[in-house]
């Protein structure tokens, strides 16, 4: 009635050291993958940064044709969403379909009319939130 089961060499599981040796593995796989990957999300934040900034570029110079002029450092970006009085009634926005994001770090782009080198400067202060620095702390400018 009752089967004998019979073991043999072929059905058993791994042994500990085994299991031991494939997560050493693992880990200095993840250890060596693990800093390359990171690296590039600071690039893409970068990117995305670059690409927001021209985006803005575009809808301010859409803002011109229709309005005659940049708006000021006081009105910001703010006005390619809603018409500042100034504007009065040449203004034909929004100029963003969802509004302002902040950068990829989460803080607000800096708008100033007139640039140091422009008619205008759209600017993200990079990661450390200062100005200055390098690498992905780098300032991000229109510029």
């Amino acid at each position: 009635m009752f089967a004998a089961r019979i073991h043999d060499k072929s059905s058993r599981g791994f042994t500990l050291l085994e299991l031991l040796v494939v997560i050493v593995i693992i880990g200095l796989l993840a250890a060596y993958v693990g800093p390359k990957y990171f690296s590039q999300l600071g690039k893409s934040e970068v990117t995305v940064a670059k690409a927001q900034i021209e985006a803005f570029e575009k809808a301010l110079d859409t803002y011109r044709l229709d309005v005659g002029r940049y708006p000021s450092t006081e009105e910001g970006l703010g006005a390619l969403l809603a018409a500042p009085p100034s504007a009065g009634a040449k203004w034909n926005g929004p100029y963003l379909k969802k509004g302002v994001p902040p950068d990829p770090w989460g803080r607000v782009y800096q708008y100033k009319a007139p640039g140091a080198k422009a008619e205008f400067e759209i600017t993200s202060l990079g990661k450390d939130g200062q100005a200055g620095g390098e690498g992905e702390n780098a300032d991000i400018s229109s510029q």
